[in-house]
């Protein structure tokens, strides 16, 4: 499995992870009952298919072993296993982040730590 994973933040959730140093999730992980991530070949996806239209956003490349047994890998769109976070984002898992960009092709690009 990957060890690295992805999520897709507004500007004002990444001010709440940088500010609280943890996220509990966006209105629909909170529906589920976990924090939705994905995997850098599901991101470009992810962010097509739940955030189309909108900007501002944000990618956080979230390190999956320091959340240990928390990270679930379960069934989701089209039978692909996704990463499933039962808990918060903590910011210190958070080995890279910003601004959402995309490669000429239309991928999204991965986050790059300073």
């Amino acid at each position: 499995m990957e060890t690295v994973a992805y999520k897709v933040l507004t500007a004002d959730q990444m001010a709440e992870l940088e500010r609280e140093g943890r996220f509990s999730g966006a209105p629909i992980d909170l529906h589920d009952g976990y924090v939705h991530l994905s995997t850098a070949a599901q991101l470009t996806e992810t962010v097509d298919k739940h955030f189309a239209g909108q900007s501002g956003l944000w990618i956080a490349a979230v390190d999956l072993a320091a959340h240990g047994d928390t990270i679930r890998w379960e069934e989701s769109r089209g039978g692909a296993l996704f990463p499933h976070l039962y808990g918060p984002m903590l910011l210190e898992t958070a080995i890279a982040y910003g601004p959402m960009e995309r490669d000429p092709d239309g991928t999204v690009r991965l986050p790059v730590a300073g």
